[in-house]
Order: structure tokens, then C-alpha cells, then sequence
């Protein structure tokens, strides 16, 4: 299976962005591959790479994610080939030590507008996990729909595993109240290396403060990266929570729960107005109506 030609692209242009002492630092990194025997797809979406595309694929990735950090895809791709056997089989591991996490495993539920009723949850408590999770996807702006399919790790069962650390991770923005800035997102890296300890997180974490101002660089390592190394390290194995079990909890008993707490106050942009939040509803739900089967049937 050959290295997609996008990514051949993309990087011979980064390496004319980014500087070669970067790319040395990465290189270690890059090459923790898994061990490649798969030549067929193992399930649906699924490209099998031998050690070289994937050592490949890893190097090109870690370019194209400094070189652009909104290229989800890429970011996507570099965490799947820069996580080893032996990592991904530890968070199936902490999976696999609780009746949660089996169950999680059992029933692989998927996070997307399709599996959760947002509506519903908008209509839950304030000071409730759903509620909050809710109002976080609107002040932010972003849907449940933005997580990229799991493509290069070989086994299913730990494709899985990558895929659910992947699309939970907004449920971290919503619990510690950290919007959409790089600022909070390298705060979430720094937590989530330290608990997960995913060496893309790793590399954010390095990386990500060179596009921080003097100040706000500042702020991380004072502020932020003590609380992410502390809570990062006493939260319980957080790829083991069936999240959507949690919906009418109280933010601070699932907070205790869970072993963590909230970070120092995040600085947030306007909020949408109660007005602009009803328009959204509005509009996804005209969205939604209009890519029915019932509508297409009748069109």
C-alpha cells in the first residue's frame, strides 16, 4: 500500500517551512512505529502500511501538523502511526480492568450529532455534565461531527481505542471549561500526555508554545502545565469512563469521581447571545430535515 500522493505533496512543501533542527527533534519521536505485518484491511477504512510507509507517513505528518496545526487529517495520521503496540494495548488494558471500560469495548459506542440527542441534553440542568457539554459545542461553535476515522493501526480492537481517546476528547474542553484557543488546547496536551502518555500529545505539548506570545507562553508553563502534570497524573483512566452515562451528573461529583479538578480560569471570547443559539438550533435542525430520508425519498 503506498504512502497517499496528497501527503507526498504536502510534505516537500512543509519541508521548506519548517527548519531542520525541528525536524531532527521529531525524528525520534516518529519512529516508534508499530510492528507492520498486516497486507490486508482489517476492517472498513483501514490502510495497511508496512514499517517503512509508516515511519513515512509518521515523519510527513509531524511536518504538515507544525507546519499547518489546522490539518486535523494530518494531526490525525500522527497520532495513529506514532502510537506503539505496546501504548495502544495499555489504554486497552486500563479498558479491560473495569466493568465500564468492557462494556465500552463490548458496545463501541460512537460520539457524533447522530448518537447523541443535543436537544435533549440542552433541556438537562445547569451545573449537569450534558448541559455543560451542550453549552461548551455552542459558545464554541464546533459540532460532535469534526473527528477524523481511525486509518493505520493495524488492530481493530486497538483502532477502537485510538478512535474513542479521539472522540472524547471535546468532553475534556466541556469538564474543565477550557474553549476552543491554542492556549487551552496545549493545556489539554500537556493533561492528556501526562494521563494518556500519546507522544503526539507529547509533541503538541513541545511544540504548540512556540506559536504563543511572550505572555501567554508565560501563563502555560506557571499556570497551566503545573495543574496538567498534577491532574494528569492522579485523574482516573479516563479512556475507561463511559461518558454518555454521565450526562445527569453534577460536574462536581463527576469531577470527583474522575480525580480531577478545574484548571486556572480560561479567558474566553464573546459568548453567542441566547438569540444566536436559538438561530443555530434552528438552522441544524433545517439541515438535518433537509438530508432526511424522507425528504430525499420525496425529492
Amino acid at each position: 500500500m503506498s504512502v497517499p500522493r496528497h501527503l507526498l505533496r504536502s510534505t516537500q512543501r512543509a519541508r521548506q517551512i519548517v527548519p531542520n533542527n525541528v525536524l531532527k527533534a521529531i525524528s525520534p519521536v516518529c519512529t516508534r512505529v508499530q510492528t507492520r505485518n498486516v497486507t490486508t484491511p482489517a476492517y472498513p477504512g483501514h490502510i495497511p502500511l508496512n514499517w517503512a510507509e509508516n515511519a513515512f507517513m509518521a515523519v510527513g505528518s509531524a511536518i504538515m501538523s507544525l507546519a499547518d496545526p489546522r490539518r486535523g487529517d494530518m494531526i490525525a495520521a500522527l497520532g495513529e502511526t506514532t502510537a506503539s503496540n505496546a501504548l495502544l494495548n495499555k489504554l486497552r488494558e486500563q479498558m479491560l480492568s473495569s466493568p465500564e471500560g468492557r462494556r465500552i469495548l463490548k458496545e463501541r459506542p460512537r460520539i457524533n450529532s447522530d448518537t447523541i440527542d443535543l436537544e435533549k441534553l440542552a433541556l438537562l440542568p445547569e451545573g449537569t455534565f450534558g448541559r455543560a457539554y451542550v453549552t461548551w459545542l455552542e459558545k464554541c461553535d464546533v459540532t460532535p461531527d469534526t473527528r477524523e476515522p481511525v486509518h493505520y493501526i493495524d488492530d481493530p480492537e486497538l483502532a477502537y481505542t485510538i478512535q474513542r481517546y479521539r472522540e472524547c476528547h471535546d468532553f475534556y474542553h466541556a469538564l474543565f471549561s477550557l474553549p476552543v484557543s491554542v492556549e487551552s488546547e496545549l493545556a489539554l496536551k500537556w493533561f492528556e500526555y501526562i494521563h494518556f502518555g500519546l507522544p503526539m500529545a507529547g509533541l503538541g505539548a513541545v511544540f504548540g508554545p512556540l506559536r504563543l506570545d511572550a505572555t501567554k507562553r508565560s501563563r502555560l508553563f506557571q499556570e497551566y502545565v503545573p495543574w496538567a502534570m498534577k491532574c494528569g497524573a492522579n485523574a482516573k483512566p479516563l479512556i475507561a469512563v463511559y461518558w454518555e452515562e454521565k450526562w445527569e451528573m453534577t460536574m462536581e461529583d463527576l469531577k470527583k469521581e474522575l480525580g480531577v479538578w478545574d484548571p486556572p480560569a480560561a479567558i474566553w471570547g464573546k459568548a453567542l447571545s441566547e438569540k444566536q443559539r436559538e438561530k443555530k438550533r434552528r438552522e441544524a435542525a433545517a439541515a438535518a430535515a433537509a438530508t432526511s430520508p424522507a425528504s430525499t425519498s420525496s425529492s
